[in-house]
């Protein structure tokens, strides 16, 4: 007789069927501290282990009315499938990862929602994890993932081009904010999103911007530095960039006596938590915002509206960014087509109260 995996099968909330169980069948199980295995369902269902396998693993290669009493059976043991221990024989978990720079950034939540619920209507469960702004910490998590699920996302990866090309060759991976040639990538029109936030503090009367950058390896930060230099060359403004700059709230708190040497009016930052926090400074230090100085960040988080001012924002469709890389990454795993990967996700700016015409003007 062929073997097949133990505990395919896991406990669930008792049904009240339990009590149709044959009573020595639940004392084994009773005995066995409640956990069943297929060979449970097979004695009560009156076939094969092999045959139980097949209908909870694949369903529609035996017959309907085999699968019924099998399934009925399962339901009576009140017993629903190990998606791990299904793994053993079919290659695969039923389980992507999403893994984030940071899981206290607001601009996590978005993408971590849209993700969820791709993967939960494709039947995937969605485990994240987060390298803390550490690409050592970023390629040791990977690993570990690896095993345990079909498919990784990595959304605004520390991890070098090299690393990445690396884990993509042993497992399908799907990036988000970041380019790396011969990898699926989810990314933004970033160029759309800068070059509205620079006609608008050109039409408020600024000629000199000082850029706060992000982390030394964000491609997107790198992304928006070109990008703010093409649009105040077109437009005749002076831009400085000052960085890298740690994308939190104190990285923002802390940049404030480099921006005021700057002598800009302006100050572009690369995300919204380093814009509050800039604020923050310079509402201290009694930095009138925007008169003195107007402040623009990038990614509409929350928290940007409720600041007083309210911070003037390019915001980026995060949740469909989570929703675009899991599609993108179920298309690896079934061999279909993949979206275009050419086609942008949209940004947009947000004009709020942070920003407005400098004093001089």
């Amino acid at each position: 007789m062929a073997r097949v995996p133990m505990g395919e099968v896991q406990p669930s909330e008792p049904s009240p069927e339990a009590s149709e169980i044959p009573g020595e069948l639940a004392e084994r199980i009773r005995r066995r501290g409640g956990r069943a295995t297929i060979y449970d369902i097979a004695e009560l269902a009156g076939v094969s282990p092999s045959t139980v396998s097949r209908a909870l693993s694949k369903p529609g290669r035996i017959s309907a009315k085999t699968e019924a009493r099998i399934r009925d059976a399962a339901s009576r043991l009140s017993f629903r499938i190990n998606p791990m221990a299904r793994a053993l024989p079919t290659g695969r978990s039923q389980t992507l990862a999403l893994l984030v720079a940071d899981i206290t950034n607001p601009v996590v939540f978005g993408i971590v929602r849209g993700a969820e619920h791709e993967a939960a209507r494709a039947g995937y469960t969605l485990v994240v994890a987060e390298s803390q702004e550490s690409g050592e910490t970023e390629a040791e998590t990977t690993s570990r993932l690896m095993p345990s699920v079909d498919g990784i996302i990595l959304a605004s990866t520390r991890l070098s081009d090299d690393a990445i090309r690396l884990t993509a060759a042993r497992t399908p991976v799907v990036l988000i904010n970041r380019a790396v040639s011969e990898v699926d990538s989810v990314l933004p029109d970033v160029e759309k999103g800068v070059a509205e936030l620079l006609n608008h503090l050109h039409a408020l009367g600024h000629r000199s911007i000082v850029y706060l950058a992000g982390p030394q390896i964000s491609w997107v930060s790198g992304r928006r530095w070109e990008s703010l230099l093409d649009s105040s060359e077109a437009l005749g403004m002076a831009i400085v960039e000052i960085g890298p700059t740690t994308p939190t709230i104190d990285g923002g708190r802390g940049a404030l006596r480099r921006v005021l040497a700057s002598k800009s009016t302006a100050a572009v930052a690369f995300n919204d938590l380093i814009a509050i926090g800039l604020m923050q400074a310079a509402a201290r230090q009694g930095v009138e915002i925007p008169g003195e100085l107007s402040v623009a960040g990038f990614d509409n988080v929350f928290g940007s509206e409720l600041m007083c001012p309210s911070v003037t924002t390019v915001g980026s469709e995060l949740e469909q960014a989570g929703r675009r890389a899991v599609r993108v990454l179920l298309a690896r795993l079934g061999g279909d087509d993949v979206e275009d990967a050419s086609e942008l996700l949209d940004t947009e700016l947000i004009v709020r109260e942070s920003t407005g015409p400098p004093r001089d003007v």
